[in-house]
């Protein structure tokens, strides 16, 4: 069994401790994990990329060929969009449904949604909106990652929840609980 994914955002959003608490659960799976990252101008509000390849069997590279992702996971519409040639035909694209206006020309939101909408497998939630609404502001990657764990069939959900648990565990435990519960708001989307 595999599963490769291509994490996307900007700088900032969190993209890379989503990659990070993946990699965690996959090596306390006992899975092989390849992972290369690409951070956009090293600053916030550059585009920020992880592959990630989880497999039970040994992982040679690290990158993602196109037409081979089985799951795009964004933290913003147009991201996903951008690396929607690497996604296989029967791949995800697990995103925020709202977008991160970065630059000046940002694309028409209207036919960003049209376009998330008019692909066959596509799953998005306001993630900052429902951190807002719960007091997590801060937290809207790991309602992101929530919605993401039913398509990350490598990993169960207890796994991902163990992962955040180690990751965050040096914050504090306020820490660890909001974002165990920014999980399950994501993880309990309809």
């Amino acid at each position: 069994m595999k599963k490769d994914i291509i994490l996307a955002g900007v700088g900032g959003q969190g993209i890379l401790t989503i990659a990070t608490i993946i990699g965690d659960a996959a090596t306390e799976a006992g899975l092989h994990l390849k992972q290369a990252e690409v951070h956009g101008m090293s600053q916030r509000g550059g585009d920020v990329q992880s592959n990630l390849r989880l497999s039970t069997s040994p992982v040679y590279s690290d990158l993602i060929r196109q037409g081979a992702a089985d799951l795009i996971i964004s933290m913003e519409p147009m991201e996903a969009l951008r690396y929607l040639p690497y996604l296989n035909g029967e791949g995800w694209i697990v995103s925020s449904s709202h977008p991160f206006k970065n630059i000046p020309n940002y694309p028409d939101e209207a036919a960003l949604s049209g376009e998330m909408s008019s692909l066959p497998h596509v799953a998005t939630l306001p993630i900052e909106d429902v951190a807002k609404e719960h007091s997590l502001p801060k937290s809207a990657n790991m309602v992101l990652l929530g919605l993401a764990a039913r398509y990350l069939d490598i990993l169960t959900p207890s796994q991902l929840r163990e992962s955040i648990a180690r990751v965050f565990a040096s914050k504090g435990e306020k820490v660890v609980a909001d974002n165990l519960k920014a999980f399950d708001l994501g993880l309990n989307a309809v």
